[in-house]
């Protein structure tokens, strides 16, 4: 068993942001290596991440983004569980993060549930249009592929990150859920822009 010690805890806590138990407790598991006690923590974070999400998040903090040029702008609303983690760095840095995301993506809806259903009813009627001429089967498969590629441009949580498209926004708001220990979830945002 490799040797566990304060400096390679200190090393992993820093890289986790976890407390100091669960940092020395995986590196026990994993033998010291920190690269597998991070994939652990990350594993074991993300599955209690998936129990958080359905708990109450009423705090949280309205977040601004303004353009250079001043033309464009965001207003989001982030909420969490308590107004302590609603003042940490990685809440206010995720929050900046998503405006930021947002000016740049122009996303129309929170997630696939906002979604206006009119408007996707037609969506699928002009791309079932554009491919008439293939056979019925060939249809479906394709309309189908381009309806997910639709929400995928258009719903904020299943677009990929901006500064980093390997991951969606909603997997960048699951990890930190994971590290945090609370809910967190986007409420409603609001994108501006002038014309021209």
């Amino acid at each position: 068993m490799a040797d566990v010690t304060p400096a390679l805890i200190k090393e992993l806590r820093d890289q986790t942001g976890l407390g100091l138990m669960k940092c020395k407790a995986a590196l026990v598991e994993t033998n010291g290596d920190i690269e597998k006690a991070v994939e652990q923590l990350r594993k074991s974070g993300l599955a209690s991440a998936e129990k958080r999400m359905g708990r109450d998040a009423s705090e949280g903090s309205i977040f601004s983004y303004i353009h250079g040029n001043g033309k464009l702008g965001v207003m989001l609303r982030l909420n969490c569980e308590t107004d302590f983690v609603a003042k940490t760095d990685d809440f206010k840095n995720l929050g900046k993060d998503i405006c930021m995301h947002i000016a740049a993506m122009a996303p129309k809806w929170v997630s696939e549930e906002d979604i206006d259903q009119t408007e996707l009813a037609k969506e699928k009627e002009i791309y079932s249009e554009q491919i008439k001429d293939k056979p019925e089967n060939i249809i479906e498969k394709i309309v189908e592929g381009k309806i997910k590629k639709y929400k995928e441009e258009n719903c904020l949580l299943d677009q990929g990150f901006v500064k980093d498209d390997s991951q969606t926004i909603d997997a960048l708001i699951r990890g930190l859920i994971a590290k945090l220990g609370e809910n967190i979830k986007v409420g409603s945002f609001s994108r501006m822009e002038l014309a021209g």
